[in-house]
C-alpha cells in the first residue's frame, strides 16, 4: 500500500515512518509538513492511505478531507481525542491519538489492510443467510426479510440488534425495523469497519449516528443503547474517550 504522511510537525512523521518501516505491505511515497501541499500530491497521484494530523495551520486535516473528491483510505493521527467523532463521521478508517502506541498502530494498519484487500476484489459475494453485497465495499446491502430481498444503504444504518438467530436493523428510512436471518458475524462481514462498531453482544452502532456517550450506554435517537462491559474498553478506544 502507497502511503503518504501529513504532520506539521516532523518528530510525529518520524514516529509514524518508524511504525511503517516494522510493518510489512505498506511504502511511504511521500511526507508532509503542509496540508495544502498535500492536497496537490493527492490530486496527482495514487495513494492507499494517508496518516493525517487534525491541528494543522492553514487547514485542518478535517478540512482537507472535505477538500479532496476523491479521498485515499485515511487514519486520523492526533493529540486531540475530542474530535473523534467528526473523524469516523468522515469515514476514517481509524482514529489515533498521539502518543500512539504501536499495539494501536498495528490494529489500525490491520483495518486498513482488510478494507484495502477487500477493496481490490471485485467478485461478487452472495451469502447464504441472505445478505448480498460485493466484496469492494458497495454503500448498500440486500438482505432478505419475509418474501423479498430489500436493498438498505449503509449510511441509513443507524444500529442492529440481535435476536438469536435474527437481526434487527433499524434504518433512517423507516420507522420499522427491517428482521432479517442472519448471524452478526455475517453482517458485520458487510459492514465497513470503520464506520460501524459492536458495542454490546447484542448491537452493533453506525459511530455517525451516535448523539451522545455515557458510562454504560451510547444515545442514538434519544434511544439509550447499552454498553456490554467486554466491548468497554474498545468503544472508548475507537471513540477517542
Amino acid at each position: 500500500m502507497k502511503c503518504v504522511i501529513i504532520d506539521d510537525e516532523p518528530l510525529a512523521i518520524d514516529v509514524i515512518e518508524s511504525y511503517v518501516k516494522q510493518v510489512g505491505g505498506l511504502e511511504i511515497v511521500a511526507k508532509c509538513t503542509n496540508p495544502l501541499d498535500a492536497i496537490t500530491l493527492l490530486s496527482k497521484h495514487k495513494i492507499d492511505l494517508v496518516f493525517l494530523d487534525i491541528e494543522m495551520p492553514n487547514l485542518t486535516g478535517i478540512d482537507l478531507v472535505k477538500a479532496i473528491d476523491n479521498i485515499p483510505q485515511f487514519i486520523f493521527t492526533t493529540a486531540y481525542p475530542q474530535y473523534a467523532l467528526d473523524g469516523f463521521n468522515l469515514n476514517a478508517t481509524d482514529y489515533l491519538v498521539k502518543p500512539i502506541p504501536f499495539h494501536r498502530f498495528l490494529k489500525a494498519i490491520s483495518r486498513a489492510k482488510e478494507k484495502y484487500e477487500l477493496e481490490q476484489n471485485k467478485q461478487t459475494n452472495v451469502v447464504s443467510t441472505g445478505v448480498v453485497t460485493t466484496q469492494t465495499l458497495d454503500d448498500f446491502i440486500f438482505v432478505k426479510s419475509e418474501y423479498e430481498n430489500i436493498k438498505i444503504n449503509i449510511d441509513t444504518i443507524k444500529y442492529i440488534q440481535g435476536l438469536k438467530d435474527y437481526i434487527k436493523i433499524y434504518s433512517t428510512t423507516t420507522n420499522k425495523a427491517i428482521l432479517t436471518l442472519s448471524s452478526f458475524k455475517d453482517i458485520m462481514d458487510k459492514l465497513p469497519a470503520s464506520q460501524f462498531i459492536r458495542i454490546h453482544r447484542s448491537y452493533i452502532v453506525n459511530v455517525g449516528f451516535i448523539e451522545a456517550l455515557q458510562k454504560t450506554n451510547v444515545v442514538i435517537d434519544n434511544i439509550r443503547i447499552p454498553i456490554g462491559e467486554t466491548y468497554k474498553e474498545e468503544v472508548m478506544k475507537r471513540l477517542g474517550v
